[in-house]
């Protein structure tokens, strides 16, 4: 909370995106013969699933166990996560009549969310529970193209082609994430994250023009709560800027630019997170430790710094590196 904050920390903080889930045997086992979004409405195994990470790595905050396109079921659209797929939608949203599926989100609609949340704050103790949502644009793509895309060309097309219904969408879209990140925090979360996953897609200008408005309307509706607000999307190296100043208190960013030069680009009054990629966890323990030198070192051009990957743990990833990696981190960042 401090490093968010851009306060002196006695070592660099680090957590890790996908760290409650995907690489631990544990939670394999708990999940076995649940599907997804059930796990998300299950507060115990929501409860156990955000745990497990911190109780294994020793990591300095906890991140809410849910899926982006949770809001969305609780307000009824027809949706599903299909197993190696990801979020599938039954009618996407092509037409101004399709708008009807997104209703308002109350906290009625997720009393699961409010449930876990307030089980989590009473075991985690002193660890900062991160709560999330998806960012406007990123959910707006899985709903126009009706899953995940790599082109995004409906989603653009309807960007470029029908600008008045884009705007309409995303904004409805921004009220949603704005409650649905609303109850997490009066349930209790230290921090919040805004994931924009697919806004890499974007030029500068088109974010601006047509991203950014929205992503501003939800980090300027928890403002008052006073909590960080982090703002993290893939592929966003040119975005940078313009996603901190969206609103954001601290900027993720991922692997393909060095943080210090990420520093640059958003300028002062930011902190930073990231940004190892995944994959040097599958590298020898000294090259992962070089590396790991490397991102503290960039990090150390930022007014506050929080160690992460520059994107989610991959799957495949043995824990017991993500556990060195956390103690390195720690030692090396205290000396």
């Amino acid at each position: 909370m401090r490093a968010c904050r851009r306060e002196p920390v006695p070592h660099t903080p680090v957590w890790f995106m996908r760290q409650a889930g995907r690489s631990l045997p544990e939670y394999r086992k708990v999940r076995e013969g649940t599907a997804m979004l059930e796990s998300c409405m299950l507060p115990d195994l929501v409860t156990e699933i955000t745990l497990q990470p911190v109780r294994r790595h020793n990591v300095d905050a906890a991140i809410f166990f849910s899926d982006i396109v949770v809001p969305l079921k609780a307000i009824g659209v027809d949706l599903d996560i299909k197993p190696g797929v990801g979020p599938v939608v039954a009618h996407p949203i092509r037409s101004r009549e399709d708008l009807a599926q997104l209703r308002d989100l109350t906290p009625e609609d997720v009393p699961y969310i409010t449930e876990a949340v307030g089980q989590l704050t009473r075991e985690l103790g002193g660890t900062p529970l991160i709560g999330f949502a998806g960012a406007p644009f990123t959910l707006a793509s899985y709903l126009v193209e009706g899953g995940p895309s790599k082109n995004h060309e409906f989603t653009k097309a309807m960007m470029y082609g029908a600008p008045d219904l884009w705007a309409e969408l995303l904004d409805r879209l921004a009220e949603i994430t704005s409650q649905f990140l609303t109850v997490q925090i009066e349930a209790g979360v230290a921090a919040v994250q805004l994931f924009d996953s697919w806004a890499g897609a974007l030029s500068a200008a088109d974010y601006r023009a047509s991203v950014m408005p929205a992503s501003a309307k939800v980090l300027s509706a928890v403002e008052g709560y006073g909590v960080p607000r982090i703002h993290f999307g893939v592929g966003t190296g040119e975005l940078l800027g313009l996603m901190g100043e969206a609103g954001a208190d601290v900027v993720g960013v991922d692997w393909r630019i060095p943080l210090d030069e990420a520093v640059r680009r958003i300028g002062p009054g930011k902190a930073v997170q990231g940004n190892l990629d995944p994959a040097v966890l599958f590298t020898p323990e000294a090259a992962m430790r070089a590396k790991a030198d490397e991102v503290l070192a960039a990090g150390r051009a930022a007014e506050g710094h929080v160690f992460n990957l520059g994107h989610g743990v991959l799957p495949n990833t043995d824990p017991e590196r993500l556990t060195a990696l956390v103690e390195y981190v720690h030692e090396a960042s205290a000396r």
